[in-house]
């Protein structure tokens, strides 16, 4: 693990007021987040949020027009071999020569790669029974992510970015991805973040979570603290929004009860000493939906007024 002048451990990921521009329209602005080595990350968000744009950022192909991005306290340069040594990548369509095979996948990451583990990428494919020997295209899509996923791991990054990856894949290959990426995690400090529109699946393996919308982050830390900082409340439908105790992120009235998603703090009284109030935990995904739905005036105007990042309600099924 990277340590810091003070002893302390440098961030996996660390990003100060980043922001892409593309002409006069924001694809991101103003994110600043920091992520500790060794977290499982996902990342959320609607079309258009701003992931892909982050993660271009992230594994250096693209520029910030503003502030800055530092992967394990190096600043990320776009295109340079330095920054794209520093993250392996695996993305949604899984880009591989076609009329290559894998070994000729594998030597080509050898020669693109100072770091490059022959070892582990050829063994990471043949516990699975793919033959070295065969071309890319005569591959099921299952078997075309598990290359990929093997070329990004035997890169020897710290950091492991996955955009989408099971995305196209049937649930057997799914779950075999993401067993792999679990054990990856589990030998040692890689850091991995996982953009995927499914909450499901995130709940599942990531323990921090950044929430983005209209390129802005909306929410972003370690999940069981969030979840902690939130509770949903059933209130009498003629309830004012300012006698509730807390920030609201999203409410739905019907004709005699509203559901209210609050964000809290360890001061806010107890909802339950109000006559009439019924309170549960969040789960992951009414977390991330209402985040999702929330407008993006409000979330900014509430998060200045925390000092915080900004936050937002939760949707099963969400694209990039």
């Amino acid at each position: 693990m990277t340590h810091d002048d003070t002893g302390g451990s440098v961030p996996a990921l660390r990003t100060t007021g980043l922001g892409k521009r593309y002409g006069r329209l924001w694809g991101l602005r103003d994110c600043s987040l920091s992520i500790p080595p060794g977290a499982i990350v996902g990342l959320v968000g609607s079309n258009g949020a701003g992931k892909t744009t982050l993660l271009e950022m992230i594994i250096g192909l693209r520029t910030p027009t503003d502030g800055q991005i530092e992967v394990l306290g190096h600043t990320a340069h776009a295109n340079t071999a330095e920054s794209l040594a520093r993250v392996g990548y695996v993305a949604q369509d899984h880009p591989l020569y076609p009329d290559f095979s894998v070994a000729d996948m594998f030597h080509l990451g050898q020669a693109m790669n100072p770091n490059w583990d022959m070892a582990l990428a050829r063994s990471r494919v043949e516990a699975l029974d793919i033959v070295l020997e065969r071309k890319i295209k005569t591959l099921s899509g299952g078997q075309r992510a598990q290359v990929s996923l093997a070329m990004a791991l035997a890169k020897r990054a710290p950091l492991l970015v996955l955009d989408e990856p099971v995305a196209s894949l049937d649930p057997v290959a799914r779950l075999e991805f993401m067993r792999e990426v679990m054990a990856q995690v589990a030998g040692g400090d890689l850091t991995v973040i996982i953009a995927s529109h499914v909450v499901s699946e995130l709940e599942r393996f990531c323990d921090w979570l950044v929430v983005l919308t209209h390129g802005h982050v909306q929410l972003v830390g370690p999940v069981d603290g969030l979840l902690e900082e939130h509770q949903m409340l059933t209130v009498p439908r003629a309830t004012p929004d300012a006698d509730l105790p807390g920030i609201i992120i999203h409410r739905d009235d019907s004709d005699r009860h509203s559901s209210v998603l609050l964000r809290t703090s360890p001061a806010t009284p107890a909802a339950q000493a109000h006559q009439g109030w019924h309170t549960e935990t969040v789960s992951v995904e009414e977390l991330v939906m209402a985040y999702l739905l929330r407008p993006i005036k409000a979330a900014n105007s509430s998060n200045s007024a925390r000092g915080a990042q900004p936050s937002g309600p939760i949707t099963k099924v969400m694209s990039r």
